[in-house]
Formats: C-alpha cells, structure tokens, sequence
C-alpha cells in the first residue's frame, strides 16, 4: 500500500507525493476515472498532505489531526467542496461564483485554499466557462483538484489547463482481496467484486448499503418475471415503473449489466460474469436465445437509457422496451 492509503493507484500517489515534498505543485488537477475508482478519496488525501498539522513523514498525512479529520469530512476552513445537488444533477454557475470568493480570500491555517470540484461533467455551460475564467486568476496560493468521469466530457479550454490524471479499475481479484481485508464474507465480497467492475470505492460503498442490494435483487428478479409475462403484465409493469424516473433509470442501468453477461454467454464468451450470482439464469437464458437477439436486445436498452437522459415519454419508452424482449421461462 502507498503511504497515502489509496488503493489500486500508487502511481497518482507517486506523482502528487512528489509534487508536494519537491514544491512542484501544479495549479490545478483533473482526476478522471469511473464513479467508485478513487477520485475523490485521491483529491481528499492530497488535500489532507497540504493541510496536516502533525505529518508522519514529508508529504505524508496523519489523517488523525484536527484538520486532516475537517478535511476528510469536508469542513476544514481552507478547503471547499462543489457538487451538483445530487448525482445526475447540474452544477451551477452560482456555485463557481462562491468559489471565486472563496479564493479572493487568503488561507487561514494552511499554505492553500483548496477547491475540490466533484463529478465537474455536470457542469452546465455558464459554470464550465466561469470555472475557465477562475484557472485563468487563480491566485498563487489557490489549488483547484477537478473529478469527472472524463475529460472528453469537459471544455478542452479546461482541460489544457489542469494536470490530468486517468484513474482506471483494477482488477476483480484485487476488488475481492481490498473487501476481505475489511473483514467483508468471502462470498459477499467476491458478488461486490464483480458488481463494481474493479471500482473499489463503489464496492464498499455497496458493501454497507443493504437497500442497494436488494433493489438490485427485486429489478432483477422483476426482468426474469417479466420475459415469461405476456404484453399486458408487461404494460402494466410499465406503467408501474415509469411513475419514478430515478428508479426507472438505476433499473434500466441493472437490467443492461444482466443482458450483456447473456450477450457475453450467447457468443460463447468465457469472459468472467457481472452478475455472478445470477450465473444459472443467465445460461439458461443464453441458451434459448441466437447471439443476433441477445445484441439486439442489450442495444435496446442502451439505447433507452440514452433517450431516457434527453427526457422521452417514460411510459411510453418502457413500454416499448418491454415488448420487444423476447418471451423466455427460465
């Protein structure tokens, strides 16, 4: 483990270690990766190396301090945080404001005032080309770490002027050893493993959300009802779901990572499942379908998931969803 406790990413934690103990920091960063990689838990513990009033080493948090702990918690008087409201929502320009006010001001117990700037791809326009204006007159003592899933997502305006580092998954073995280091059940953490796709923040985040799960567990066993239901138990179904556009869309997201491990089982695939605990249904399923339906049928859901985002009639977009999957008893 690196002496920053960031697991899967020792070469961020090389790099910005470096940049902290050699004064080379930059002016801004942009972290990037998958929800549940490690951004913000990198941005937190920079943050931290920059604030810790009692380090173990150069460049090396205690994480036990007062301002390590205000930090960690998103309090300490020389840190702000900026988000959208919730995730999928829309950060504004408003808040890009309260940061430039933030920064007009000098820091008060630390040699920065840090902003950390969480999931910035939802930023709307304004925000984006005010946040430009504030890299532009950062002061010398202003630190600005940027999370987004990519940078493709933001103004190449923005991006030419941070720092950029490209966070990756690990590996689901290494998913599974991080959760039983945390003394999670081996069978639960080998299915959370697999279900966060090598993103270990997500994986513990799921670990200790039991409501998560079983939403999980009823969308699940709802889409093997529903193959073996005739269109007007589908309909109903629909007309049912679409009443809750946040459920609607986390469903759809389930739905999809269930009919790609049966693309992957139709096309002979050896490739490892998301859905582990669901392996029996899944061959079964596979087994009664040709490989040009199970794509079809995967395509559609992505597809509406797409056209969900751009705000479609919801009813009407399941319920087309739903006709069209084939009629399967597993």
């Amino acid at each position: 483990m690196n002496p920053w406790d960031v697991f899967g990413h020792d070469w961020a934690v090389e790099m910005l270690h470096g940049h902290v103990t050699q004064a080379a920091l930059r002016h801004a960063y942009l972290i990037t990766g998958p929800a549940g990689v490690g951004r913000r838990t990198l941005a937190i513990r920079l943050a931290q190396a920059l604030s810790c009033q009692s380090p173990s080493a150069p460049g090396v948090p205690c994480r036990t301090c007062r301002a390590c702990k205000q930090v960690e918690a998103g309090q300490n008087i020389d840190l702000m945080l900026v988000q959208a409201e919730h995730e999928g929502g829309t950060l504004k320009v408003e808040q890009v404001r309260e940061v430039q006010k933030f920064l007009s001001l000098k820091p008060y117990q630390s040699a920065y005032k840090i902003v950390i700037f969480l999931r910035f791809q939802e930023a709307n326009p304004n925000a984006a080309n005010a946040l430009l204006k504030t890299l532009e007159e950062a002061p010398s003592y202003g630190l600005l770490l940027l999370t987004a899933d990519n940078a493709e997502q933001l103004l190449p305006t923005i991006v030419s002027r941070c720092e950029i580092l490209r966070l990756r998954p690990v590996s689901v073995e290494a998913v599974e050893s991080f959760l039983a280091a945390r003394q999670i059940e081996p069978e639960k953490a080998r299915l959370l493993a697999h279900l966060s796709d090598g993103r270990p923040g997500y994986a513990l985040r799921l670990a200790g959300d039991e409501k998560t799960l079983d939403f999980r567990a009823e969308k699940l066993d709802d889409l093997r009802n529903l193959l073996a239901a005739p269109l007007r138990e589908r309909f109903a179904y629909a007309e049912k779901i679409a009443k809750d556009k946040d459920a609607l869309r986390r469903s759809l997201f389930l739905w999809l990572s269930w009919w790609r491990d049966v693309l992957l089982r139709a096309a002979g695939a050896g490739t490892a499942l998301t859905n582990i605990d669901r392996e029996a249904e899944l061959e079964a399923v596979a087994a009664q379908l040709s490989l040009p339906v199970a794509r079809k049928t995967t395509q559609a859901i992505e597809d509406a998931i797409e056209k969900l985002e751009k705000n479609v009639n919801a009813r009407l977009l399941v319920e087309v969803t739903l006709m069209d999957w084939p009629t399967i008893r597993t």
